[in-house]
This record gives structure tokens, sequence and C-alpha cells, in this order.
């Protein structure tokens, strides 16, 4: 069974800076994309940032310039560099990947429990 462990949300002040961590673990043979998502109370989830294994990425408008996603292929694990936080970016945070379990030759998708940023004065 595959598995993504987020960590690194918390409480920060209005342009403060957190930097999420995402780590899959289990009978992986390859991931593809990694993401981040977010889904603030009252509201649907929505793509934060999206990498491919490539390294190619694409934000969402409202935090282009403001935060950076990147991966470890070796460790199996996405990060989210957040800075210049506004209060709007409150939200659970997940992360989500497409990876090819061991001797199945198809792509599934698994998703992270979510870890909560708060952005507060």
């Amino acid at each position: 069974q595959v598995q993504l462990v987020e960590s690194g949300g918390g409480s920060v002040q209005p342009g403060g800076s957190l930097r999420l961590s995402c780590a899959a673990s289990g009978s992986i043979f390859s991931i593809s994309a990694m993401g981040w998502y977010r889904q603030a109370p009252g509201k649907q989830r929505e793509l934060v940032a999206h990498i491919t294994s490539g390294g190619t990425t694409n934000y969402a408008d409202s935090v282009k310039g403001r935060f950076t996603i990147s991966r470890d292929n070796a460790k199996n694990t996405v990060y989210l560099q957040m800075n210049s936080l506004k209060p709007e970016d409150t939200a659970v945070y997940y992360c989500n990947a497409d990876y090819r379990p061991v001797a199945i030759d198809r792509y599934l998708e698994v998703w992270g429990q979510g870890t909560l940023v708060t952005v507060s004065s």
C-alpha cells in the first residue's frame, strides 16, 4: 500500500514563510506527476502547484511568484516553499501523486491526509 505523508503545516503571520514536505512510501515502481492542492473552508479543492517527473512546473495564478514546488526523485518527496503568505492562503493543503505500483503496469493516484496552514495576525 502506498502512502503520502505530509508535514510542515502550521500557523504563520502574513508575510511569513512555510515549507511543506510530502514523502511517498510503499510499493512504488515509479512516480510521474506530483502536486499540491488546497481546500479552504466552504470552498472546493483547487490546484496550487504541479511538477512532472522531469521537473516541469505549473502554478495557480494566485501563488505565482510566491510559492515554489520542487521534488527529490530519489526520496520520492515533493516540497512546497511558500513565501509572502497571505490570509487567503489559509487552507488544508493536500499532496497528490500519480504512481506506478510494483508489478502493476498502470498508474494510480494517491492523496495525502492533508496539513493545515493558517495565515493570521
